[in-house]
């Protein structure tokens, strides 16, 4: 990924914009990474992502509910937290 300063991303915004649509561009403010900068398709593509991903978990758990393979709350959300799942 191509990173620019925060200082040159305002300064040069334009270009930011143009190399964005073809790839993330990091942004740097003090030397750290504070920002990514992505298309509207990239993003689009990350929300379906998501969406999709939070689909596949409910319908696994209604077929876990309805087989009776059920856990309490509290470990789900743990789970969900951490990323992990079955």
């Amino acid at each position: 990924m191509k990173a620019m300063s925060a200082n040159d991303a305002k300064t040069q915004f334009g270009e930011l914009l143009m190399k964005a649509q073809s790839e993330p561009i990091q942004i740097n403010k003090n030397g750290k990474p504070v920002a990514v900068v992505i298309s509207v398709d990239e993003y689009k593509s990350v929300e379906d992502l998501k969406l999709s991903f939070l689909q596949a978990r409910v319908a696994q758990a209604k077929e876990n509910i309805d087989s009776g393979n059920t856990v309490d709350g509290e470990s789900f959300f743990d789970e969900l937290e951490s990323g992990q799942h079955d």
